[in-house]
């Protein structure tokens, strides 16, 4: 099972008259891509995947994660850099939150629900980027990351035998050196991970460093467009890691 939970780049209709977030500030806090990245379809048995942007609804939080206590939480306040969402006194109201979680957030994890449902998809993937620069609401603010990182909340939501040959199978597809593919470090694992995680699906969260593919050599800032076939490269060496990983384990 495929899980992409914050790739998705569109607005919300009930929210777009009350948004000034700009398009570059959007992208900067979405996992940018991830769809077309990690997206296998029937080459795997289920995939789901958010077509709503992380700023808006983020799928990878927990339910009671709201503002002000939460304000980067599922319905947000201001992005993972601190630029604000919504204009001045048009923050979504209670009404406005619980039809934004209904409509999406649920229906996300409805779906998710669902493909758990089918006995062939033995283990799940939840799959997302990370900036190169660790962002100052992170845990790790400022730190250079690693190229990939696994989450397996310490081996409590799959088993770290498992997790480990997950490992393997980047480095070597990947080609790159062992210590850039890092294992609970920085992130150990966000609620899709820790509330399904062997539940009795094992689940691991896949972090891929943006530097691989949002590099100025791949991407023009100034339209948000990408050079080149780079996805397309991506995507292929992530299908070569998942035979790998099949054949592993």
């Amino acid at each position: 099972l495929i899980s992409i939970p914050q790739g998705g780049e569109s607005i919300p209709p009930e929210i777009a008259e009350d948004i000034c977030i700009t398009p570059r500030d959007q992208f900067e806090d979405s996992d940018s891509f991830t769809n077309q990245i990690y997206d296998v379809g029937n080459f795997v048995e289920e995939q789901v995947n958010s077509t709503i942007a992380r700023a808006f609804v983020d799928n990878s939080r927990g339910r009671d994660q709201l503002p002000p206590e939460y304000p980067d939480g599922l319905i947000k306040s201001a992005t993972c850099y601190n630029k604000p969402i919504y204009k001045e006194g048009r923050q979504p109201d209670l009404i406005t939150t619980s039809l934004l979680i209904d409509r999406y957030y649920s229906a996300y994890h409805e779906r998710l629900q669902d493909a758990l449902l089918n006995p062939r998809a033995i283990i799940a993937l939840d799959c997302h980027s990370m900036a190169e620069i660790a962002p100052d609401v992170s845990p790790d603010r400022g730190n250079e990351r690693p190229l990939i990182n696994l989450g397996d909340a310490d081996g409590s939501s799959c088993d770290p035998s498992i997790t480990e040959l997950l490992r393997h199978s980047f480095i070597e597809i990947f080609s790159i050196n062992e210590e850039e593919v890092t294992i609970n470090r920085p992130f150990k694992g966000g609620f899709i991970t820790r509330n399904y995680g062997n539940n009795p699906t094992p689940w691991i969260q896949i972090e891929i460093n943006r530097k691989l593919y949002l590099s100025p050599e791949y991407i023009s800032y100034d339209t948000l467009q990408m050079r080149g076939n780079r996805l397309t490269e991506i995507n292929i060496q992530f299908r070569q890691v998942l035979i790998k990983f099949a054949e592993a384990m």
